[in-house]
C-alpha cells in the first residue's frame, strides 16, 4: 500500500510539472522569399509538415492588398493586383532596411509605379504613403504578412502558435535583419532565429542524410535561384566529436556567392516588356500599353506563366482578353526569343559560382556535387549554363527545391524549442560580411611630437563562424572616449553591389565613466577596458557590455584546517562551490581575445604591454579553417582558458591533488603568499547608430496599434460575415422545416402562423435593412428567432432520441437483473458481494423500472405539441447510475481471490460440502459468462503482473488491487475513486 501511495504521489508531482494541455508547443518556420513564402510546422504527433493555405496550397505569395474597409493576403491579393495594382503591396524584402537614397529603392519605384514611396525623414527609409492619413513601412507590411502566415500555421495545427524560425538571404546585413526582426516584432512572433535560407537548406539536406556523413569531409555546393536574387553556398559535411555529447554530423558553410538582382523577377519583367512591345506594333490601339498600369500588371501575370510554360516546350501562345480598352491580345513566343532577351541575365549566372570558391578558397575539383534549389532553376538555359561553369557531368536534383529551407528551418527550430527533442546535427553557419572596430588614440613619436593614430581590429572576418563571443581590451586609455563597429574589407564587392549595401559604418560607441573608474581604483592596477560583443544565432551583432578591469594585490585569509578544507572539496563537488566569493567578471572565460593589428611605427613599449594577447590573435586566424572536433561558440573557450593566472588557479581548491593537500598541510607554519584579485567596473555605454536607425519604442507601439486595429476590423468583418450568414440559413431552414411531417406534428397551428409570421417578417428585413445592418443587430435577430423556435426544434429532438436511449435502459435492465440472479446464487462459502451491495443493486434496478414505466405511461397520455416529461437526459442519467453500480460489482469480481479454506472442519464433511459447492459452482459460472462475457474476460489477465504495469500509463494505476488487505466498505470506496479517475 505504501507503494502504491508513493507512485501516486510521484505521479501528482510530475502532472504538476506537465505542460497543460492549452498551453502551445507547436513552432513554425517561414522561408520568407521575395515572392513566395513556405510555412512548416512541428507539433505533437506531425514531425515537420508543410503547412496548407486556404486554398490547399504549398506555397503562398507575399503580398498584401490593402482596400478600404479590409485586408487581403496570398493569392486573394494578387487576385486585386490585376484589376487595382495600388492596392497590393509585394517584392518587400528588397526594400527592408534600406535608405531612400539607396539603388534598390529606385530600381522597386521603377517596377511598381503605382506605389507612392516617400522619405521618412526621421529615419531616412522609406514608406509607402497609402492616403492622405495612412501610411505603412515596408516592416509594417511585412509584419502583416508575417502575422497572417502564423494564422495559417495555427489553423493547420490547431493549436497557437508564438515561436518562430524565419529565413533571410544570406548577404542580409546588420541593417536588413534587423528590419526583419522589427517586423515580427510587430507581428507579435517570437523569433527563436532569423536562419539563412542557404544554411536552411544545407540543414534539411543533411538531416535526411545523416547516415552518409562520416569523418570523412564532403563539400557539396547549393546553387539557388529563387525569384528575386541567387546564391551559391559550399557546405562541408562531416563528423566531429563534442565533449559535451560524443559524435554528431556537422554541416560548416565554407562559401558563398550571390547576385542580389538575378532571379525569375527579372526574367518575368523582360517577358512583360517584350508582350508590351508585341502588342503595340500590333497597333490595334492608339495608346502605349506601356503607360496603362492594369494592363501590365495583367502582362505580368502572362508572363509569369510565359516562363514556365517555356521552360517545358519550345514554344507558346501568349494570349490575354481584353487587354486595354477590351482589345484582345495574342501573340507566338518562342524559347528563343525568351534566352535571347535574357542572355545578359544568364551570363551572369557563373558570377555566384565565382564568388563562392574564392571565399572558400577552394576549387571546383573539391565540390564533390552541385545540388540545384530555387523555382528559377528550371529555366532550362540557366541549368544549361550553370553545367558549363562548373563542369561537372550533371547537377544534382534530388532536394525538395521549393520546400528545402522551410524544412530546414523548422527542424532547427524544434531543436531550438525546449518542447521537442531531436537529433542533434550541429550548424556552424558564416558571417558573410567582416566585422571591425576602429580608434583614435593619441601617440608620442621619437622626436616627442604627439599624434593621432588611428587602429582597426578585426572582430569578425569574412566567412567567421558563428554564433560566437568577443572580447577587445583597450589598455591604453584612461578617461572617456568613443570608438566605432564597421565593416571591415567589401572589397569582394562590386561597385553596384556597395551602392546598394548602403552605410559601411555600424555604430560610434561612447563610453562615460572610464575616468571615474580609474578614480575609485586608483591604488589598483589596470587590465584594460574590455568591450563584450555577442554575434547570435540570427547573425545580429549585439554590444553586451563594457567594463574597466582592475587588479589589486590582497592579504591572504588565514589558512583553513585540513578537515575544513576536505568538507569545502567535498561540498564544491555538490555544487557547493568555493567558500570564497566569485568575481562576476569571470564570465568572460568563455570569450575570445581579439588582439590588436600592430603597425610597423607602433612603440615597444605598447608592443610588450599588448604582446600577452598576440597568442590568441594566432587562434582567431585559424577560424576560416575547417577544425573537426569544433562546434559553435567553440572559440570562444580559447584565449581566456590559456590567460588563467596561477593566482587564478590557486582560488580553485577543488582541482588540487593528494599530494599537494599533504604538502599544504607541512607547510602550515610558511610564511602565507599575497593574493591577485580581479575588480571590475561597469562602463556606461551610449550607443549611435549610423547605417539605418531602428525605429523607437514609441513607434513600435504605434505600428503594433495599426496592426492589432487592421486585425480587429478584420475579424469584426468576419464575424459579421459568419453571423449574417447564419441568419440566412436559420430562416431558409426553419421556414423549409415547418413544411416536414415530423415538425408539424409537434406544433399547432397558432404556433405555426407565428413562427412563419416572424420568418417572413425577418427575411424582409433582411432584403431592405439586413445587408447593412451591424454585427449586434444580426446577433440579436437571430437570437430572437432561435428563441422563438426553441421549444418546437426540443419537442422534435426529444422525439428523435427516444427510440435508441429506451432500448439501451431496457438492455441495461435485463443485464443488470441476469447478473443480480446470478450474484445471489452463489453459495455464502464463496460469496464475494456483500448483502447491502446486492440490495442496493436491487433498489436501482426497481427504482429504474419504476420510474421507467410511470415516465412512459405519463408520455403516453401527453399530446405531442405539449412539453414532453421523458427527457432524454433523465433515461441517460438512470442509465449511467445502474452501469456505474453494475461496473462497481464487476470490478469487484475481477480482482477478488478466493477464500481460505476451513481447516478445523470435519473431512468428510467438507469433501461432501466441496463436492457440492464444486457442483454448484460450475452451474454459477455458466450464468455471467454468457450475458457479461466482454466484461468477465479481461478477468482472466492478471492486474498485477509486471509486463501489464509496465505497458499501460500511471493514470490506469487501479486501488482495487489491495481488497484482499483491506476490509470491504474501504474497498468499496477506493473502487469508486478509480472509476471517477
Amino acid at each position: 500500500m505504501r507503494e502504491r501511495l508513493s507512485l501516486w504521489a510521484v505521479f501528482c508531482l510530475i502532472v504538476t510539472f506537465l505542460p497543460s494541455h492549452t498551453e502551445s508547443v507547436a513552432v513554425m518556420s517561414v522561408d520568407l522569399g521575395s515572392e513566395w513564402m513556405k510555412i512548416a510546422i512541428v507539433k505533437p504527433g506531425v514531425p515537420m509538415e508543410i503547412a496548407l493555405n486556404k486554398e490547399s496550397q504549398r506555397k503562398t505569395p507575399v503580398a498584401v492588398c490593402l482596400k478600404e474597409n479590409e485586408r487581403l493576403f496570398g493569392d486573394s491579393a494578387l487576385g486585386v493586383a490585376v484589376k487595382n495594382p495600388k492596392v497590393v503591396y509585394r517584392f518587400l524584402q528588397s526594400i527592408l532596411g534600406k535608405t531612400a537614397d539607396n539603388p534598390q529603392v529606385a530600381q522597386y519605384q521603377k517596377h511598381f509605379p503605382e506605389h507612392q514611396l516617400q522619405r521618412d525623414d526621421k529615419r531616412g527609409t522609406v514608406f509607402f504613403k497609402f492616403s492622405e492619413e495612412l501610411q505603412y513601412t515596408p516592416e509594417e507590411l511585412l509584419g502583416m504578412i508575417l502575422n497572417y502566415s502564423r494564422g495559417l500555421a495555427q489553423d493547420f495545427a490547431e493549436q497557437p502558435i508564438k515561436d518562430a524560425v524565419i529565413t533571410v538571404p544570406a548577404y542580409f546585413n546588420q541593417a536588413e535583419r534587423r528590419a526583419v526582426l522589427q517586423a515580427a516584432h510587430i507581428a507579435g512572433l517570437k523569433v527563436l532565429q532569423l536562419i539563412n535560407d542557404n544554411t536552411a537548406v544545407a540543414l534539411n539536406y543533411g538531416v535526411f542524410r545523416r547516415k552518409d556523413i562520416n569523418s570523412t569531409a564532403q563539400n557539396i555546393m547549393f546553387y539557388d535561384m529563387g525569384s528575386g536574387s541567387t546564391t551559391a553556398t559550399i557546405v562541408m559535411y562531416q563528423t566531429v566529436k563534442t565533449k559535451e555529447s560524443g559524435t554528431h554530423p556537422q554541416l560548416q558553410i565554407r562559401g558563398v556567392g550571390f547576385d542580389r538582382t538575378l532571379g525569375g523577377f527579372e526574367i518575368e519583367l523582360r517577358l512583360r516588356d517584350h508582350l508590351a512591345k508585341l502588342f503595340n506594333e500590333q497597333k490595334k490601339s492608339k495608346k502605349d500599353v506601356r503607360e496603362n498600369l492594369r494592363a501590365m500588371a495583367k502582362l505580368l501575370k502572362e508572363a509569369q506563366r510565359l516562363k514556365t510554360v517555356l521552360s517545358a516546350n519550345a514554344e507558346h501562345m501568349a494570349q490575354i482578353e481584353g487587354l486595354m480598352d477590351d482589345i484582345d491580345f495574342k501573340a507566338k513566343v518562342t524559347r528563343s526569343e525568351f534566352e535571347a532577351l535574357c542572355e545578359d541575365l544568364f551570363d551572369r549566372v557563373p558570377g555566384p559560382v565565382k564568388e563562392a570558391l574564392a571565399a572558400a578558397e577552394m576549387s571546383m575539383d573539391e565540390i564533390d556535387q552541385v545540388i540545384l534549389v530555387g523555382g528559377s532553376t528550371r529555366v532550362p538555359k540557366v541549368q544549361d549554363v550553370l553545367l558549363k561553369a562548373v563542369g561537372k557531368e550533371e547537377l544534382s536534383k534530388n532536394i525538395n527545391a521549393d520546400e528545402a529551407a522551410a524544412m530546414g528551418a523548422v527542424y532547427q527550430a524544434a531543436a531550438l524549442s525546449k518542447a521537442f527533442k531531436v537529433k542533434p546535427f550541429l550548424v556552424r553557419d558564416a558571417a558573410v560580411f567582416p566585422i571591425q572596430v576602429e580608434f583614435s588614440r593619441e601617440t608620442e613619436e621619437e622626436d616627442g611630437v604627439k599624434t593621432m593614430k588611428h587602429n582597426k581590429r578585426i572582430l569578425f572576418q569574412r566567412m567567421a563562424p558563428y554564433p560566437q563571443r568577443k572580447v577587445i581590451t583597450f589598455n591604453r586609455y584612461t578617461d572617456d572616449f568613443d570608438f566605432y563597429i564597421n565593416y571591415g574589407d567589401l572589397s569582394f564587392l562590386s561597385e553596384q553591389d556597395l551602392k546598394v549595401f548602403g552605410s559601411q559604418n555600424l555604430t560610434t560607441v561612447k563610453l562615460n565613466g572610464v575616468g571615474n573608474s580609474f578614480k575609485k581604483h586608483s591604488d589598483a592596477e589596470s587590465k584594460g577596458i574590455k568591450a563584450h560583443f555577442n554575434m547570435d544565432e540570427s547573425g545580429v551583432l549585439i554590444l553586451d557590455r563594457v567594463e574597466s578591469v582592475f587588479e589589486t594585490i590582497v592579504e591572504e585569509k588565514e589558512e583553513e584546517s585540513t578537515l575544513t578544507k576536505l568538507g569545502n572539496t567535498i561540498s564544491s563537488l555538490f555544487g557547493g562551490g568555493s567558500s570564497e566569493p566569485t568575481n562576476m567578471t569571470e564570465q568572460v572565460t568563455d570569450e575570445e581575445e581579439v588582439a590588436p593589428e600592430a603597425g610597423k611605427d607602433q612603440e615597444q613599449s605598447e608592443k610588450q604591454e599588448e604582446s600577452a594577447q598576440e597568442k590568441p590573435e594566432t587562434e582567431e586566424g585559424k577560424e576560416g579553417e575547417p577544425q573537426a572536433e569544433e562546434q559553435k561558440d567553440n572559440e570562444e573557450d580559447k584565449a581566456e582558458t590559456q590567460g588563467e593566472t596561477d593566482a587564478e588557479k590557486a582560488e580553485k581548491p577543488e582541482e588540487k591533488s593528494d599530494g599537494e593537500k599533504a604538502e599544504e598541510k607541512e607547510a602550515d607554519k610558511k610564511p602565507k603568499p599575497q593574493k591577485k584579485s580581479k575588480i571590475s567596473e561597469d562602463i556606461t555605454v551610449e550607443l549611435e547608430v549610423n547605417d539605418v536607425l531602428d525605429p523607437s519604442t514609441e513607434d513600435m507601439e504605434v505600428s503594433k496599434k495599426k496592426l492589432q486595429d487592421l486585425t480587429d476590423r478584420d475579424l469584426e468583418k468576419q464575424e459579421r460575415e459568419k453571423t449574417l450568414n447564419s441568419l440566412e440559413a436559420f430562416i431558409f431552414e426553419t421556414q423549409d422545416k415547418l413544411y416536414q411531417d415530423e415538425y408539424l406534428a409537434v406544433v399547432t397551428e397558432e404556433e405555426k402562423e407565428q413562427i412563419t409570421g416572424k420568418l417572413s417578417e425577418a427575411s424582409n428585413w433582411m432584403d431592405e435593412e439586413g445587408y447593412t445592418a451591424g454585427t449586434k443587430e444580426l446577433k440579436e435577430k437571430l437570437s430572437e428567432l432561435r428563441k422563438l423556435c426553441k421549444a418546437m426544434f426540443f419537442r422534435v429532438e426529444e422525439r428523435k432520441k427516444w427510440p435508441d436511449r429506451l432500448a439501451a435502459l431496457n438492455s441495461m435492465l435485463n443485464h443488470s437483473t441476469i447478473f443480480l440472479k446470478s450474484a445471489r446464487l452463489i453459495p455464502e462459502s464463496d460469496q464475494i458481494f456483500t448483502e447491502v451491495e446486492l440490495k442496493t443493486l436491487e433498489r436501482v434496478i426497481n427504482e429504474t423500472m419504476t420510474w421507467k414505466n410511470e415516465t412512459v405511461a405519463e408520455q403516453d397520455k401527453l399530446s405531442p405539441t405539449e412539453k414532453p416529461v421523458l427527457l432524454s437526459k433523465d433515461i441517460e442519467a438512470k442509465l449511467s447510475l445502474l452501469d456505474r453500480e453494475v461496473n462497481y460489482l464487476l470490478n469487484k469480481a475481477k480482482f477478488a481471490k478466493p477464500k481460505p479454506k476451513d481447516k478445523a472442519k470435519d473431512k468428510n464433511t467438507t469433501s461432501t460440502e466441496n463436492s457440492k459447492a464444486n457442483s454448484t459452482e460450475n452451474a454459477e459460472k455458466v450464468i455471467p459468462t454468457k450475458s457479461d462475457e466482454e466484461e468477465v474476460k479481461p478477468a482472466e489477465e492478471s492486474p498485477t503482473a509486471e509486463k501489464k504495469d509496465e505497458e499501460k500509463p500511471i493514470l490506469e494505476l487501479n486501488p482495487a488491487e489491495n481488497t484482499d488487505t483491506e476490509s470491504t466498505e474501504s474497498s468499496k470506496s477506493e473502487n469508486r475513486i478509480g472509476d471517477e479517475l
